[in-house]
């Protein structure tokens, strides 16, 4: 999957989207990204939902003659028009504190010294952040209720078929790991039976590698990844991505709805989202990218304060080459799956080589050589590639920049500050 995520606080009312739909589609991603859509509690995050099945107003046209549901569904329209799908955030995990759902079902909720359990988190530093505008749903008691028509279990599976009815065939799971993975199996199982081509994504950043591995394993179709955070230095990222490949493909994304803008956090280089959406795309089968990473917004997105008012003026514009970068990613299978990937030794340690094999049962490799430095150029010099790709026959360069119809032997390129190269075996 190539996402796009189109976050709907920044573009406000849905016949607004239409543009947007059609940029995603002409940087060649097949999917669209949305957090919730549905009406909020008063706190006015995104993710403190009080009505599932109802739509947020800020989202809904005061001039459009359809009802709110309609609206979705004309967006969804529009975006199957262009050759894409639409995922959106499921989140089961809690609701809005202020939810008619809490005096509706109080036994559908978690309780501490007698009152509704917040949901909470500890940082690094060890501080405890609690999130009193939500209630925490009791997981548990759903799986004993798990045969009870009117249960917490089948609230959450009409919730999802009502997302399927506006256009939805994909969930982004909140949190994930957060719940029993028997819910999980239970709420997939049921969805499928009905829509056979529904997809879960499990979100699993923040948990162990364990419970990353134990959630996959629920039957999500995919999960994420925390490429984001590599710096190209040590082997965690490959040591976690080789612990879930094999359950379910991930993806990786340069910047998300929940950090800052890499346009402000390197200082407006253009060149370091080059060498990052690159490497997030290529590295396993699926990415994601915000709206707006393209034209390198600096204002970081808030899921409660962000307004169609913070639309920037475009800073750079990188439409063609994550174009690029996304029609490599469909030509080439080695790097649009889950096959083994390792590091090879290089004496210049400012120079990152990967060797990423094909998924089992097929054949191919793909070499990326990336220059970890976004601010200088760096020489690259081999005598043979190959001692690098392993594969036979003439080996391709498919670089986005510079492509060279013949890689001489010995091989010598100037990197520039972030570039690559992409190199692919002929049976890649």
């Amino acid at each position: 999957m190539k996402l796009y995520n189109l976050f709907p606080l920044l573009i406000g009312p849905f016949d607004r989207w239409t543009p947007h739909l059609q940029r995603a589609a002409d940087m060649g991603f097949d999917w669209v990204f949305v957090n919730p859509i549905q009406q909020l509690g008063r706190s006015g995050s995104l993710y403190s939902i009080a009505d599932y099945f109802a739509i947020n107003d800020a989202l809904l046209s005061s001039d459009s003659r359809l009802d709110a549901d309609a609206q979705v569904q004309a967006m969804a329209e529009i975006a199957g028009e262009q050759g894409l799908s639409l995922m959106i955030d499921l989140v089961i995990n809690h609701c809005a504190e202020d939810s008619p759902l809490l005096a509706e079902h109080p036994d559908w909720f978690l309780r501490q010294n007698n009152r509704v359990a917040h949901p909470f988190c500890v940082e690094a530093n060890g501080n405890k952040v609690v999130w009193r505008d939500l209630a925490q749903f009791d997981h548990q008691r759903a799986l004993q209720q798990a045969d009870d028509p009117n249960g917490l279990l089948a609230y959450f599976v009409r919730m999802v078929e009502h997302l399927i009815a506006l256009g939805f065939r994909g969930f982004r799971c909140d949190a994930a790991y957060q719940l029993p993975a028997e819910l999980w199996e239970r709420l997939i199982t049921q969805i499928r039976d009905r829509h056979p081509d529904t997809l879960f994504v499990a979100e699993t950043l923040g948990c162990s590698p364990e419970q990353t591995r134990e959630t996959a394993e629920a039957g999500f179709d995919a999960i994420f990844n925390s490429a984001k955070w590599w710096d190209f230095n040590g082997n965690w990222l490959l040591e976690q991505y080789e612990l879930t490949r094999q359950i379910a493909p991930s993806i990786a994304f340069p910047e998300s709805h929940d950090t800052r803008r890499m346009f402000e956090e390197f200082r407006e280089n253009a060149d370091a989202l080059r060498q990052r959406y690159l490497f997030t795309a290529l590295f396993a089968s699926g990415v994601m990218m915000p709206i707006g990473f393209e034209f390198g917004f600096r204002r970081r997105l808030d899921v409660v304060e962000t307004t169609p008012d913070d639309w920037e003026t475009p800073n750079i514009d990188l439409t063609e080459f994550i174009s690029q970068v996304n029609a490599i990613k469909d030509r080439v299978p080695v790097l649009d799956g889950e096959g083994r990937i390792e590091r090879i030794d290089y004496s210049d340690p400012a120079i990152l080589i990967l060797r990423k094999h094909a998924a089992e049962g097929a054949s191919g490799q793909a070499l990326l050589i990336i220059n970890k430095d976004p601010w200088a150029r760096q020489r690259f010099y081999i005598d043979d590639l190959r001692h690098l790709i392993q594969s036979p026959g003439p080996i391709r360069d498919l670089s986005p920049d510079w492509p060279m119809a013949e890689l001489p032997a010995p091989f010598e390129f100037w990197l520039g500050p972030g570039m690559a190269r992409v190199l692919v075996s002929s049976d890649a």
